[in-house]
């Protein structure tokens, strides 16, 4: 049975209470289960456009906070497990914390320092030890909201800089807010991406621009985090979408 699980984290820490954050021990909860019930990893863009046999489970950081190598990298390397980080450009290598709509009520408080990014050699590093660095735009933007000439930059450019840094080939990006549309899917293809992840508040079937993820929060205790990763649960949510696409549908 092939089964494709890719799951969406942003910070990692002891303390911060953001709906973005997870602790630590919560992290390797959810993944210490999931290699339990037998799933091996792969990075998304491997995972996406390659053939995938049995459990699959990626798992991806949008935002690229520092905390993510330094407090999730060695969960996942005790598990066996590489990940897929998605770096906003224009922040990365700065010193400085990240803000942006959703972030930003963080800046000047005892917790500012989780804004902080990682910068390119630490990117470099989670590079070489079998990570995935894709984009996540250059700025943080909402991608649906732009014009077509600041979609194309914002693509373009964020493309440009992975790959000028660390000397490898882009292949994936992760949309800001999980905000996609048709327009922006096929600037993405465009800009020559070969796969993108999205994140819907619910599941609809995967394609390689905007494929599906389940974003995971320190709310997710092991009984909603077992329903939110079965194949049941998934499946439930897939109809849900489904239905509400058939009445959309029946009523245009």
């Amino acid at each position: 049975m092939i089964d494709l699980l890719v799951l969406c984290y942003h910070g990692v820490s002891h303390d911060w209470e953001s709906p973005l954050s997870v602790t630590p021990k919560r992290l390797e909860q959810h993944l210490g289960a999931l290699c339990g019930r037998g799933y091996r990893g792969a990075t998304f863009s491997d995972a996406v456009t390659r053939p995938v046999t049995g459990r699959t489970l990626v798992v991806t950081f949008d935002d690229a906070y520092r905390s993510v190598r330094e407090l999730a990298l060695p969960i996942l390397q005790r598990l066996g497990l590489p990940g897929s980080i998605y770096a906003p450009t224009s922040f990365i290598g700065t010193g400085r914390p990240m803000s942006w709509p959703g972030i930003e009520q963080w800046l000047g408080g005892p917790h500012e320092h989780e804004l902080e990014p990682v910068d390119w050699s630490e990117l470099a590093d989670l590079q070489g030890v079998g990570w995935e660095v894709g984009a996540h735009t250059v700025s943080h933007a909402r991608l649906t909201e732009l014009d077509d000439i600041e979609l194309a930059r914002e693509l373009a450019e964020s493309k440009a800089g992975c790959e000028d840094h660390l000397g490898v080939p882009c292949r994936s990006i992760a949309y800001p807010y999980g905000a996609v549309d048709d327009r922006v899917e096929r600037a993405a293809a465009a800009a020559g991406y070969r796969c993108a992840a999205a994140l819907p508040r619910r599941l609809h079937a995967p394609r390689p621009l905007e494929w599906p993820r389940i974003g995971m929060y320190e709310g997710d205790r092991p009984w909603r985090f077992r329903l939110k990763t079965s194949p049941s649960g998934r499946r439930i949510r897939a109809s849900g979408a489904n239905a509400v696409a058939a009445r959309g549908r029946r009523h245009s």
